[in-house]
């Protein structure tokens, strides 16, 4: 079955290949010397913090079961992740806008850091602890980065519409071209030099060093809310208010939660999903082959950005419904083919077919993750922009922590099929943010009235 691997990755390889090399001017926009130099910046900082990131996806499931612990104690520890990103990743991200967008980056390399130093013990509530110091930095990683770079394009006076070439090229080096090379990386410290499954995460503590000597030395500090007069208490309240006054902002949330929530879950199934019978398969070759289908779906992403003809609203309604399908493919394939029985061996037929399927998944979320951050930079407002994004996080960690939790009670194929309805109702909230915005666009003086309900509710939160 090594050749069944060679194969899918190398397809893939040469997709991406010419879909780059394809590129015409179409599906480029023209920028200045300044933003080059600018979004070069980011997407370096951006890459080395998800390579920090992805250096570790192959081999926690894996190493916590050379550790000796089931499926259940791995749950366990994975809700600890998430249950510590929603109670403290949020109130820790939303001190970004009070206190400084750079210092929280700074501190999700710190906190990362000291969560991979945990990997070397074999002791449960050492592991445990750095779950929860995992799920602060996992927060951080996806509100403070992007609230950095969009308070910091502003204030430099670039295009609003070359925000979508930060976001794509991001995405294509860091959840693309990166994590590929980080799962080989991964894979040949692990398996092929024999130094084990915690190698790893050392070698992700040294990238996010090397970025975090970055982020001190060529970043500017922005906050959100320029008055410092603001609390923690009132943020959370202000943000709230502001979720709830505008039904864009509320479906983006709900989508997110929904697609996120999804995406956490395959990622803690994709392993025990492609080998249930202790199949030996090369984790890190495989997890460079979704990483590659990641990098091929943020390409795609980058083209359709770029037509000002083709909406974000538009497309995304297509991008869930795909990936709702995709995640039914473990349920289908083992209503067609009986599960095998026996131990040991290589991969089955089952589980080529949702090899395909999850490559097709992680191209779905190659697109969702630069477009997703377009129509955040759209409509959340910016002042309090890290405070909403981690208010987004509650629903989706409280989401996973059930999925989770509930692991054992359900086979693997049916809580894929949960979350394949999840993506289906995205796929509907989605059409009918299209509609919303929409109708808002072709009534720019109710869009103005909507905004200013939205400071005066804000104004109202602060007073209370």
């Amino acid at each position: 079955m090594e050749v069944f691997y060679y194969v899918v990755f190398g397809g893939l390889a040469a997709v991406a290949a010419v879909m780059e090399l394809s590129k015409t001017s179409k599906d480029r926009i023209a920028t200045s010397s300044a933003f080059n130099a600018f979004k070069n910046n980011y997407c370096l900082v951006y890459s080395l913090m998800m390579a920090g990131d992805w250096m570790q996806g192959p081999y926690v499931y894996y190493l916590y079961s050379q550790y000796g612990f089931d499926k259940g104690d791995i749950g366990q520890l994975f809700i600890a992740g998430f249950g510590s990103s929603m109670l403290f990743g949020t109130i820790v991200g939303s001190l970004a806008d009070k206190r400084g967008r750079k210092r929280a980056c700074i501190t999700y390399c710190i906190t990362y850091i000291l969560s991979c130093i945990t990997k070397h013990s074999p002791q449960y509530k050492v592991l445990l602890l750095g779950r929860i110091l995992g799920g602060i930095a996992t927060s951080l990683l996806f509100s403070a980065f992007e609230s950095w770079l969009v308070a910091e394009h502003n204030k430099r006076g670039f295009d609003p519409q070359w925000l979508s070439v930060t976001f794509s090229k991001a995405i294509f080096l860091g959840n693309g071209l990166i994590a590929i090379v980080s799962g080989l990386f991964a894979n040949l410290l692990a398996d092929n030099l024999g130094f084990g499954p915690v190698a790893p995460f050392d070698a992700a503590a040294c990238l996010l060093g090397i970025g975090m000597a970055i982020i001190l030395s060529s970043w500017g500090e922005n906050y959100g809310d320029p008055s410092n007069s603001k609390d923690l208490i009132t943020q959370f309240k202000g943000a709230a208010v502001a979720i709830a006054a505008d039904e864009i902002i509320a479906l983006l949330g709900a989508i997110q939660s929904l697609f996120e929530g999804s995406m956490y879950t395959f990622v803690f199934l994709w392993t025990p999903a492609l080998s249930p019978n202790d199949q030996d398969i090369p984790h890190g070759f495989i997890f460079a082959t979704l990483m590659l289908s990641s990098m091929l779906g943020s390409s795609i992403a980058s083209r359709l950005m770029a037509r000002s003809t083709l909406r974000v609203e538009f497309y995304m309604q297509i991008v869930f419904a795909v990936s709702a399908f995709t995640l039914l493919l473990p349920l289908i394939s083992n209503f067609f083919v009986a599960p095998s029985t026996v131990k040991g061996g290589s991969i089955s037929f089952s589980g080529c077919v949702q090899l395909l399927g999850f490559c097709v998944f992680e191209a779905c979320i190659g697109i969702f993750w630069p477009s997703m951050m377009k129509m955040r930079s759209q409509y959340i407002p910016e002042e309090s922009r890290s405070t909403i994004m981690n208010f987004f996080r509650i629903p989706l960690n409280i989401f996973v922590c059930i999925i989770l939790y509930n692991v054992n009670a359900f086979p693997i194929s049916i809580m894929f099929g949960m979350c394949s309805i999840f993506l289906f109702m995205a796929s509907v909230l989605q059409r009918r943010l299209m509609v919303v915005a929409e109708t808002h666009k072709s009534k720019p003086h109710d869009w103005t009235t909507l905004k200013e309900k939205d400071s005066e509710s804000d104004m109202l939160s602060i007073q209370i």
